[in-house]
């Protein structure tokens, strides 16, 4: 194997795990955001300074950001690694991660929850083949109760107090680049980031715990908006409405709607991956937008989930409509402006999007620009080779659609292919889910390019069809060929 190939495989590997730690953080608040929005509603409705202030429904608020979310955090992450009774020793070790610290313990469920789960799996598998018939549920109780009380205790008198001191640097960080202005240069990192579906690890692992903690003294925060922002996203597509070509132009439209109004950003990110220079334009209208944000001193009560102008309006705090709308139209305006001249004075090639975006797979996956030489014939056998690496399944029940969080994008991409499927009488299942909840009956899974390694370690029997945008595909129409 070449220096290149090795590179290569450890590059593509690197970023595979990257995806799949960014998953697992995001994976324990995910599930739970129904639970944070509730949070984030009462407190706008009913703090002294909400919307229908009430003494007596504002009880809610305090309890809920101090025991239940991070409970339902350190459950979730604890049923991840080792099933529901993972979850109970986590929740078990998180309450005293709760009751050991004086703030919100976000920070500290996403360490309790997972590492208590992986300490009662450890132990379990010792004892695996070794307790007397009749015994099982009492050894399994009482294990699961000592471990989980000793692990509280530990957690009460070390775990809360080293987090609660991390907690207050990052949030003392976070604060100290407010304070200085340097805040929207967070999004260099956010926006790029993003287009490499890191958006639900970035925002729900890191920022939300963050924000959370800050809306409870302040009763809202401007870190909610850092990556959640529909602007950047609305004005590139807006660009391409105007200015793109061929495919690219005739979807733009669709995909506004439901990146706007439905808040799945997934559906702008093949435009950038089109013309991988437009990163620019997002980073551009990212940067603008939050600094529009912090002069106008806008924020959110809580995590908007998905990220649409609905959710916006629903989680603003009385007063805060105008700069809410400030930084989201300005974001777009500036993300418009710059990809409309990159659309412009660049060279465009009247292409579709699924051709583009396999480039700048290729292009990602080797860490190098693609080379001038390389042909059209050269990228459909590479394209041809990773198809005849899957298994074609001839007696298809189940497809399932896969994307980082299961929510926004495979769902729209499973309603799409299910209408097709019932248009055509073809009987066949077609789900969604998370790429870590890839049920082990899938015959079909289908994910987006940069996403499919990590379906194929999950799922390693299933046929696996790669796709670069959920909102149209070939991959679509070829499928229903052939199962009808």
């Amino acid at each position: 194997m070449s220096n290149l190939d090795q590179s290569s495989n450890s590059k593509g590997g690197l970023r595979v795990g990257v995806q799949r730690f960014g998953r697992f953080l995001s994976g324990m608040v995910m599930p739970n955001m129904g639970a944070f929005i509730a949070w984030g509603l009462i407190t706008a409705l009913f703090i002294p300074t909400g919307w229908f202030p009430n003494e007596t429904l504002a009880q809610l608020v305090d309890p809920m950001i101090k025991y239940l979310l991070p409970l339902l955090i350190g459950y979730t992450g604890g049923t991840m690694v080792h099933g529901q009774r993972g979850g109970v020793v986590g929740a078990i070790m998180t309450i005293g991660v709760i009751v050991g610290s004086d703030i919100p313990m976000f920070l500290g469920a996403m360490i309790a929850g997972p590492l208590a789960a992986w300490i009662i799996k450890k132990f379990d598998k010792s004892i695996e083949g070794k307790i007397r018939a009749g015994f099982e549920m009492l050894v399994n109780n009482f294990s699961a109760g000592i471990i989980g009380g000793i692990l509280g205790i530990f957690a009460l008198l070390g775990i809360g107090p080293a987090v609660e001191a991390i907690s207050k640097v990052l949030s003392a960080g976070v604060q100290g680049l407010m304070n200085l202005g340097l805040l929207p240069l967070v999004n260099l990192i956010i926006e790029p980031g993003k287009v490499l579906f890191l958006n639900n690890a970035i925002n729900h692992g890191i920022l939300t715990p963050i924000a959370t903690d800050q809306a409870r003294e302040l009763g809202q925060s401007v870190l909610y908006m850092l990556e959640s922002n529909p602007g950047p996203g609305l004005g590139i597509l807006l660009a391409y409405c105007f200015f793109g070509r061929g495919m690219a132009k005739s979807s733009a439209p669709g995909a506004v709607i439901i990146h706007f109004f439905g808040g799945i950003h997934e559906i702008y990110f093949p435009y950038i991956l089109m013309r991988p220079i437009l990163i620019l334009a997002a980073i551009a209208g990212g940067v603008a937008g939050t600094l529009t944000f912090m002069l106008t001193g806008a924020g959110l009560v809580s995590a908007p989930s998905p990220g649409s102008i609905i959710a916006y309006f629903l989680l603003t705090p009385k007063g805060g409509y105008m700069p809410m709308l400030a930084g989201v139209l300005v974001a777009a305006v500036v993300s418009f402006l710059v990809a409309a001249v990159l659309l412009k004075t660049g060279k465009q090639k009247d292409e579709d999007l699924e051709s583009a975006s396999s480039r700048m797979k290729d292009m990602k996956s080797q860490g190098t620009v693609p080379n001038a030489g390389i042909t059209a014939n050269h990228r459909e056998a590479e394209r041809a080779t990773d198809m005849a690496s899957s298994t074609v399944k001839t007696d298809v029940k189940k497809i399932v659609f896969s994307c980082d969080a299961g929510m926004g994008s495979s769902a729209m991409g499973a309603s799409i292919l299910r209408k097709k499927m019932k248009a055509e009488g073809i009987d066949v299942t077609v789900t969604n889910t998370a790429i870590s909840d890839i049920p082990p009956d899938a015959d079909v899974v289908i994910t987006q390019q940069v996403l499919t390694d990590r379906a194929r370690s999950v799922a390693p029997n299933a046929e696996h069809i790669s796709i670069d945008n959920f909102l149209k595909s070939p991959e679509y129409d070829a499928l229903v060929e052939r199962l009808k």
